[in-house]
């Protein structure tokens, strides 16, 4: 029986230290979660190891399938530009499958929920209460899209309202779609960071998020964000597999 393709995960890095502890503790739990499958982690900037680093190392071990998992909640510049352009410059021995980026998924959407009720929320303050989803932003439509369509997906799951926000690119920010909830009657007003790990963005999230009532911490090792990436790995390995007949 061949072996399992390594699970490469892709996180984009940044210089608040906080970032890379962040995916590493969620690394961790995939691992544990999946004792069989060999996970590495690799940074597009700020941190090490770098994506190249740990592709040219995987090759010189003599590894051969890799699946490269955007660690992305959205399909932005990082997922359809950045990222396809490293592993374009990988060691030609290697095969290697881009995996579908993180959300949307159910999962997230108990994620993120889990991280309202850790802030002390309850399920019952569920109809009284709107949300603020709030992401980092793009400029890509499409990933705008995709959270605009998760906010509207998940106020049928209960919530008073649901209202997509932005740290940047793209409006309305955080603080005014808190404002918006305000006046739309909703006795209270939670911010629920759509992001994964700390960092200047979450930051302007949680600056924004100011006048809301509760604000939940970044999605980061949440176990349901683990399987998520699970998912994502095993639906990308099958074609890996099939394609060198194992």
């Amino acid at each position: 029986m061949s072996k399992k393709p390594v699970l490469l995960v892709i996180a984009h890095g940044s210089r608040d230290p906080r970032h890379a502890a962040t995916v590493h503790a969620l690394v961790r739990r995939v691992r544990a979660l999946r004792p069989d499958v060999r996970v590495e982690t690799g940074f597009l900037d700020f941190n090490i190891p770098s994506v190249q680093g740990v592709l040219e190392s995987l090759a010189a071990q003599g590894v051969r399938d890799v699946v490269a998992l955007p660690l992305l909640l959205t399909r932005a510049f990082h997922a359809k530009a950045d990222i396809p352009a490293v592993l374009r410059d990988a060691p030609p021995q290697l095969r290697i499958r881009q995996a579908e980026v993180l959300g949307s998924s159910p999962l997230l959407m108990a994620a993120l929920e889990r991280r309202l009720y850790e802030a002390g929320l309850t399920p019952a303050d569920k109809p009284s209460t709107g949300v603020v989803l709030a992401s980092a932003g793009s400029t890509d439509p499409e990933a705008i899209a995709v959270i605009a369509e998760i906010a509207r997906e998940w106020r049928l799951t209960g919530w008073c309202a649901v209202r997509p926000a932005f740290a940047s690119a793209s409006l309305p920010r955080t603080e005014d779609a808190v404002r918006e909830l305000r006046e739309l009657g909703c006795e209270r007003v939670a911010v629920a960071p759509y992001v994964l790990a700390p960092g200047f963005l979450p930051d302007r999230i949680a600056r924004g998020a100011a006048e809301a009532d509760v604000l939940a911490d970044v999605l980061g090792a949440a176990p349901e964000v683990a399987r998520v990436l699970l998912e994502r790995y095993e639906a990308a390995r099958v074609p890996v597999l099939a394609a060198v007949g194992a």
